[in-house]
């Protein structure tokens, strides 16, 4: 899907005004530190994605590098401050501000000063909590359409940690019925919790056609991460890839598509992308209600790149052809009647 920005951004933010709310509710809360005057710093358009728990401290510290030191925004749905000080002071960047705005409701979308702030910051944060609120609070909102301007148009560094990170691929797993596990998804991959929006929420270049999934190990969500690939794969006939990060782990996708990953070794955090093991792959063997995924490939139906984090990112993996690394190792994934397998020592896809 092609998106183009109809609206002058102006205009965007003097519509809000007339968009019916509930004005009995509280839309948002701000949290500011820093200078309230709007500052314009040059800033560059990278993406990180944060697979949740404590946010590698080396990752956050390049996000805000990239702002150029501007004005910092953090949009939540749960939770306060957290950000504000750890963003303005401990990292030891100097930034002009930063603002964290928990929204209540999905007037939010539609609220004219939380347009605003995000349309002049020259960093975007989604915290962790429940993608579910955000894609009720902001999809195909203004506010949607001001996130989209920042990130494809002004170019600026947006990143997220844990649901942050859910709604940052083009293919959200969008949890509006609830979580779901592995063993339950590799059960019945049309699950009514397996909710998936395809190309109709954040879209940005390097992330297109991909589903992204955070907690990984923790939360043993790699079987539920291939249910949604193979969804993808089934339900539209097109390919679809994955990135997925443990906790504490980071991936940081550099204007060029050259995604470093950044972690501790001592802890072993991972990566990893996950993509067919063909350019054009076939529909899964068994992908359909009420029965359990089957999708062998002559046990090769996926390729996933497997990329130990370190503090300063030097392993790395190209998101301009899927097929180039440096520093991880290659995995052959296949599914045999619901039953996930994961085998190391796989050689690379050729194309």
């Amino acid at each position: 899907m092609k998106f183009s920005f109809t609206l002058s951004i102006s205009l965007l933010g003097w519509i809000a005004f007339f968009h019916p709310t509930d004005l009995c509710a509280k839309v948002y809360t701000s949290y500011f530190t820093g200078d309230t005057s709007d500052v314009k710093t040059p800033s560059t358009g990278v993406t990180v994605l944060m697979g949740g728990a404590t946010e590698d401290r080396n990752a956050m510290i390049w996000f805000l590098q990239h702002s150029g030191g501007g004005d910092v925004v953090v949009l939540r749905a749960s939770g306060s401050d957290g950000y504000n000080k750890y963003l303005y002071t401990e990292l030891g960047q100097k930034v002009n501000s930063v603002e964290s705005i928990l929204c209540h409701n999905d007037s939010s979308g539609y609220d004219p000063y939380i347009i605003r702030q995000v349309l002049n910051a020259e960093a975007l944060w989604f915290a962790g909590g429940n993608q579910a609120n955000y894609v009720r609070y902001w999809n195909n909102t203004l506010l949607d359409s001001a996130i989209q301007y920042v990130i494809n148009v002004k170019r600026i560094p947006v990143g997220g940690t844990s649901a942050g990170m859910a709604i940052l691929g083009s293919i959200v797993y969008s949890a509006e019925n609830g979580g779901i596990q592995s063993p339950k998804a590799l059960t019945n991959p049309y699950d009514s919790a397996v909710t998936l929006l395809k190309d109709d929420f954040i879209r940005q270049r390097w992330l297109k056609g991909v589903i992204t999934d955070t907690h990984y190990d923790a939360r043993e969500r790699q079987g539920r991460h291939v249910v949604f690939i193979a969804r993808i794969i089934q339900d539209y006939g097109e390919p679809a890839y994955g990135i997925a990060a443990e906790e504490y782990t980071a991936v940081c996708i550099e204007a060029n598509g050259l995604a470093r990953v950044y972690g501790d070794p001592s802890r072993g955090d991972f990566a990893y992308f996950i993509r067919p093991a063909k350019r054009r792959p076939k529909a899964p063997g068994r992908c359909m209600p009420g029965q359990s995924l089957h999708w062998e490939e002559n046990r090769s139906a996926l390729k996933v790149y497997r990329v130990p984090g370190t503090p300063d990112g030097s392993h790395s993996f190209q998101l301009t052809n899927w097929k180039k690394g440096s520093g991880g190792s290659w995995q052959d994934w296949y599914v045999v009647n619901g039953v996930l397998e994961m085998k190391d020592g796989a050689v690379a896809p050729k194309k």
